[in-house]
Order: C-alpha cells, then sequence, then structure tokens
C-alpha cells in the first residue's frame, strides 16, 4: 500500500533492490523527496518490485524527440518520455557537429535543464565527439587533425562526459584536461590498439562508450580496444542491451569480464520515429535504425527495456541487470546522492510489474505513472 502525509509516503513492495541485494516483502519511507527507511513490511504490498530510477548517460532522443534540435515546446514530451521507461536522471547526447554549433546548443541545453520540474533530473551533457576515433559509424563531420586542447578547456560546465578516440594525436593529453576539470572521460568509435586505449586509462579515462559498436575487433594476439576494454579493470564500459547492437551471448561475456559495478546499459536512443535525428534520413529495420546503407544508427531502445533483455536474454539477473541502469552509472557520475534505495539517498524510484513493465515512477518523491504502458 501508499500512505501518505503533507511531507511523508510509503511505499510497500513484494521486492526491494537495495545495496545489499533484494529485501523482500519491504516498505520504503519517503520525507521531502527523500528516503528515510527500508523495512520490513507485513501490509500488502502494492508493487511487485521497486529499484532506484534508471540512469542513462547516453540519450540521442526518444521516439520523435531529437536531443540536438529539440524545442521548448518538445521538453516536457522528452521528459514524459523518459519517465515511461523509469529513468530519472540522463544525459542528453550530442553528436559529432561543426564546433560552432556546440555553443548554442549547450546553451540550449542548459536553459531548459533550469527547468526540470519534476520531471528527470539532466546530469550534464555528453559530447559523443567531435574527436572520435577511426571508427565514425553513423557520425559525420568528424574533424582531422590532433585533439583541439584549447577547444576542449573552454566546454562549458553543463558537459558531463565526451567520448573521444584514444588514437587521436593529443587523446592523452585532452584526457587529462577533462579529468581534472571532473569531466569523465568515454573512449569509443576507436580502432585504437590496446596500449593506446591503456594511455588514456592511465590518464584518467573511465569509461568505454557502448563496446563492441564501433570498435576494432577482439584478437587473442592482438586484444586492441575491445580487448583493453574488456581487460582494463579502471574502466566502465557501457553497452545497448536491445538484441541487436550486441548478442546477447557477447553481453554475458562483457559482464563476467569486468568486476562488479563495470558494465551499464545506456540506450543510446535517438529519435526514430521523426525520420531525420540531426538531419540524416532513418528507417527502422531489423529492430534499429539505420542510415539509407544499413549502418546502425543508434536505437530505439528503453531503458526498462534494455533491463529485460539483460535480464533475460543476456542471463545476468535481474538484481545484476538492475545494478547496471541504476547504482553503477550514478556511481560513476559520482551521483552519491541516488542509484540505490537507501535512507540517505534521493527517492527517483521506479516501480516494475511481474514483466518488468514499468508502472510507475518517482522523481524526488512524487510519482509519475506511464502515459502508456512501457512497451515490450
Amino acid at each position: 500500500m501508499t500512505a501518505t502525509t503533507a511531507t511523508t509516503a510509503t511505499l510497500t513492495a513484494r521486492r526491494v533492490l537495495t545495496d545489499d541485494g533484494f529485501r523482500d516483502d519491504a516498505a520504503v519511507t519517503i520525507e521531502d523527496g527523500w528516503i528515510t527507511a527500508v523495512e520490513p513490511s507485513s501490509a500488502p504490498p502494492e508493487h511487485h518490485l521497486l529499484a532506484a530510477g534508471f540512469v542513462d548517460l547516453q540519450v540521442n532522443g526518444h521516439d520523435d524527440v531529437d536531443v540536438a534540435t529539440m524545442t521548448e515546446q518538445q521538453w516536457p514530451r522528452m521528459r514524459r518520455l523518459l519517465l515511461d521507461q523509469g529513468v530519472t536522471t540522463w544525459c542528453p547526447t550530442l553528436v559529432t557537429a561543426g564546433r560552432d554549433r556546440y555553443e548554442e546548443r549547450l546553451d540550449h541545453l542548459a536553459r531548459l535543464a533550469a527547468d526540470d520540474g519534476a520531471g528527470p533530473r539532466l546530469a550534464g551533457v555528453h559530447l559523443e565527439g567531435p574527436y572520435l576515433g577511426a571508427l565514425h559509424g553513423a557520425h559525420t563531420g568528424v574533424p582531422d587533425g590532433p585533439v583541439d586542447l584549447e577547444w576542449m578547456a573552454s566546454l562549458p560546465d553543463i558537459v558531463r562526459i565526451v567520448t573521444l578516440g584514444p588514437e587521436r594525436e593529443g587523446a592523452v593529453e585532452a584526457t587529462r584536461l577533462l579529468s581534472s576539470r571532473g569531466v569523465l572521460v568515454a573512449l569509443g568509435h576507436t580502432s585504437a590498439s590496446y596500449e593506446q586505449v591503456l594511455a588514456c586509462v592511465d590518464a584518467g579515462a573511465r569509461l568505454f562508450t557502448h563496446c563492441f559498436n564501433a570498435t576494432g575487433p577482439l584478437h587473442h594476439r592482438d586484444p586492441g580496444a575491445a580487448g583493453a576494454a574488456l581487460s582494463a579493470d579502471e574502466l566502465t564500459i557501457s553497452l545497448i542491451a536491445d538484441g541487436v547492437h550486441v548478442h546477447p551471448a557477447v553481453l554475458r561475456l562483457a559482464a563476467r569480464c569486468k568486476p562488479v559495478g563495470r558494465t551499464i546499459l545506456v540506450t543510446d536512443a535517438v529519435g526514430w520515429r521523426a525520420g531525420r535525428p540531426g538531419g540524416r534520413r532513418l528507417t527502422v529495420g531489423d529492430g534499429a535504425p539505420r542510415l539509407p546503407d544499413g549502418t546502425l544508427a543508434g536505437s530505439s531502445l528503453t531503458m526498462d527495456r534494455a533491463v529485460r533483455i539483460a535480464a533475460d536474454d543476456a542471463g545476468l539477473g535481474t538484481e545484476a541487470a538492475l545494478g547496471a541502469a541504476t547504482s553503477a552509472p550514478a556511481r560513476l557520475l559520482g551521483l552519491d546522492d541516488r542509484g540505490t534505495i537507501a535512507p540517505g539517498r534521493r527517492a527517483d524510484l521506479v516501480a516494475l510489474d511481474p514483466a518488468g513493465l514499468v508502472v510507475g515512477t518517482w522523481v524526488g518523491g512524487a510519482r509519475r505513472r506511464p502515459a502508456t504502458p512501457a512497451r515490450p
């Protein structure tokens, strides 16, 4: 059941995921938007499963909304689309563009972020580019030459993650510079050598963007970027668990290679229904958005579906899959006030039914019910 006063609410569930694993038949007490207690409950549970709200570090858009061109009128819809899939913290992601276009887009996102309201919290912007490695994928306009360190130093505070190619000239220096400013450096879109990846890890890189996608192959005598991503314990890898980008068996293998908490789920979703996110025509075929030549261009994935695929199809299990969508990404970004259900944490929560579908999302203790049932 849910008991409420003006400032207090109690949520009951058959299973509640905490840092210590699942607690059965538990009650979560919320006061003024914060969790104050997680205790046994003898009351009939209102919910099947409660977990911390999902944290998605790579969102280019969703459905008919493209982050890069999102208007103020589309902002409420974007928040609604995220809440419907259980996302309570996110990083809008800008793909490669001319450098003169970033300033306007970043300023616009900063203005929108100031009006979070009861929507999911914007943790900062993820720049996926422009200084990617050799495997550009769907990105266009990737500049030649070394990383422009002066431009990197000028990025505004709203930039929280930057993906760059470790084989680029100046990548190590850029990693040191960004890391010193508290920016999470991610490596990706790369055919870099094992040694080049590790050099950036030594300089402070801590994330590998959508591992295996736009990543050089793993070979037993030449481990390359994929081998470095799997074997460097300092690196967290993100994975697109839509059943298309990475085979479920490879998802399972990757999770086994990494220490606990070093695997996260991202959607890398795009505004696929708009047809031309970022100005490029897309069609959805074989389960994912693609360019006319068949190149994968982001996903149509939702975070709740990613959790279901990782838990069931890849065999990670519900607890590990939920951790990869909650505590692991929150910890990676240094968000110590969320990502798990425990006293002293934000009351950012998601309720799932027995099929793993979202039936309720809470941001700071305020409930938002899905507008429509989440897509399986």
